[in-house]
């Protein structure tokens, strides 16, 4: 069925109530609110599939990580392997972790109490640190979300307070307040109130959606960060006793 419809006003002017039609007919600034808000919603959803997209290799990479890791192989061939290169999260956390226990490592021969403390405490931060620099490039962009369904409402608001005022100084001009000359101006004001709606809508459930994810998978780099800094811990422990200086393989046991 054609949603086109015409009005005739008493002027003698026609509307096209279509969709199109309210576009083309509305004010400038109107106009412009509308194609900011559409511009907007495109964005809305390249950001959701990038998120979603991301997400879900990030939770793949993890999964054959941590197979890989606690498999009981050398850690050293994981780290020349995935961490010296990461090309995921979990795997930069790892490689990070590595890099310091290198760093330390020969220096814990024969070393104090008071070594190995230290020690533990750089392991933590260096994990600490990568995983804050993760989790801030995979939140990029979602403020944008969250700003789009916060705002986009008030904007096509104020694009529909800006139609209806110059609706109401056209129906103050032509001395007519007949509902074929009040309907077209009021339906190309709420026009952009409905654009709005559209922009942030989805922009709010995909930004609720998207962080529970990122929350999950923030809790899955920090479970693998304690886990992995309670081995390396015991290893810190071995070699300040004189121990090995390169990590045992673990197994899924521990």
């Amino acid at each position: 069925m054609d949603r086109s419809v015409a009005a005739t006003s008493l002027g003698g002017v026609a509307h096209d109530l279509s969709l199109w039609g309210l576009f083309v007919q509305a004010d400038w600034v109107v106009k412009l609110v509308m194609v900011g808000l559409l511009l907007a919603s495109v964005w809305v959803w390249a950001i959701v599939f990038e998120k979603i997209t991301s997400i879900r290799r990030a939770n793949r990479q993890a999964d054959a990580f941590e197979d890989s890791f606690w498999s009981g192989g050398s850690l050293e061939e994981l780290y020349r392997r995935e961490g010296e290169r990461p090309a995921h999260p979990i795997a930069a956390v790892f490689g990070a972790a590595m890099q310091e226990w290198h760093r330390s490592a020969e220096r814990l021969r024969g070393g104090s109490v008071l070594a190995g403390a230290g020690t533990q405490e750089r392991l933590d931060r260096a994990m600490t640190v990568t995983m804050q620099r993760e989790m801030d490039r995979l939140e990029r962009w979602m403020v944008f979300l969250a700003s789009v369904g916060s705002v986009a409402p008030f904007i096509g608001l104020f694009g529909t307070v800006w139609g209806i005022m110059n609706s109401f100084a056209a129906i103050a001009g032509m001395q007519n307040t007949n509902l074929a000359v009040v309907a077209p101006g009021i339906a190309e004001a709420l026009f952009a109130t409905a654009i709005g709606l559209v922009a942030a809508i989805p922009a709010v459930l995909a930004y609720n959606k998207i962080s529970t994810d990122l929350s999950r998978f923030a809790g899955r780099l920090e479970g693998f960060a304690s886990e992995f800094g309670a081995i390396l811990s015991r290893q810190t422990e071995a070699v300040a006793a004189g121990g090995s200086a390169e990590p045992e393989p673990v197994a899924a046991a521990e």
